[in-house]
């Protein structure tokens, strides 16, 4: 199973919804410093490996007050096979409610990747990216402004009042790709999980992955119908194969007043 793979069953937890920039946030936040989220992946039926999505506390980047948003993933039985371990580092602007960039590491098999995006808020990105034992490559790319993340697009989403029947875009930027990402709310139901029954949203979504990532169908996202909309499972059947991710711990964060 290639790297990409299953990276699409983890990060996909923040791909799978976008907002119209215009909308105003909902009153209160849905997240806050200190949130911690575990998941488990499986691929194609069997264990493939986990991934955490915590909420860091408030810091500097670039001269802004940002708070880390940390996805980590690491392949598990079968997939060990071919390691991997990775990491995806957001800098959210709780301010401006966007990402003023990321960061991104990867060790795919022992090939070790970095990748770093900054964007300035306005129509430019800045990509540098470096493989190990290679010379570090920059190149500026135009993207859509309020352009967002592969991690960032779910917060933003997760600070809006979802209602069924809405269908929800925005721009995402990937460090070589731009395309958005559409998410329409289908229904709120009762669904089962490892943590028990539990109301959530159905949301379908439409992305433009290519390659081995092309989705056969549209993905589907299920978000807790509270005031957290966490991502409770997400599955996507690839031309790779089909991959889930389900929840199966949860830590709150402390409560953020916009």
């Amino acid at each position: 199973m290639r790297a990409s793979g299953f990276l699409a069953g983890l990060f996909v937890l923040a791909v799978l919804g976008a907002a119209r920039a215009e909308e105003q946030p909902r009153q209160g936040r849905a997240f806050g410093p200190g949130e911690h989220v575990t998941y488990s992946v499986t691929y194609l039926g069997l264990t493939a490996g986990s991934a955490t999505v915590t909420v860091g506390a408030e810091m500097k980047q670039w001269g802004q007050n940002v708070w880390p948003l940390v996805t980590t993933a690491r392949s598990e039985s079968v997939a060990d096979v071919f390691p991997i371990r990775e990491k995806f580092v957001s800098y959210w602007d709780e301010r401006g409610q966007r990402t003023v960039g990321s960061d991104f590491f990867s060790d795919e098999n022992h090939k070790k990747l970095r990748q770093r995006i900054r964007l300035d808020g306005g129509d430019k990105a800045r990509v540098t990216k470096q493989w190990e034992g290679q010379d570090e490559v920059e190149e500026t790319r135009d993207v859509p402004a309020q352009v967002h993340d592969m991690e960032s697009v779910a917060f933003v989403l997760r600070n809006k009042d979802l209602q069924v029947g809405e269908t929800y875009e925005a721009p995402v930027f990937t460090g070589s790709k731009t395309f958005v990402v559409k998410g329409t709310v289908e229904a709120r139901q009762t669904l089962s999980t490892p943590l028990g029954d539990q109301e959530v949203y159905r949301v379908r979504v439409a992305t433009e992955f290519s390659g081995g990532l092309a989705s056969k169908r549209d993905m589907l996202a299920y978000f807790s119908a509270d005031e957290r909309k966490v991502p409770v499972r997400v599955s996507a059947e690839f031309l790779i194969g089909n991959i889930v991710a389900e929840m199966t711990s949860y830590e709150p964060g402390r409560v953020v007043e916009p």
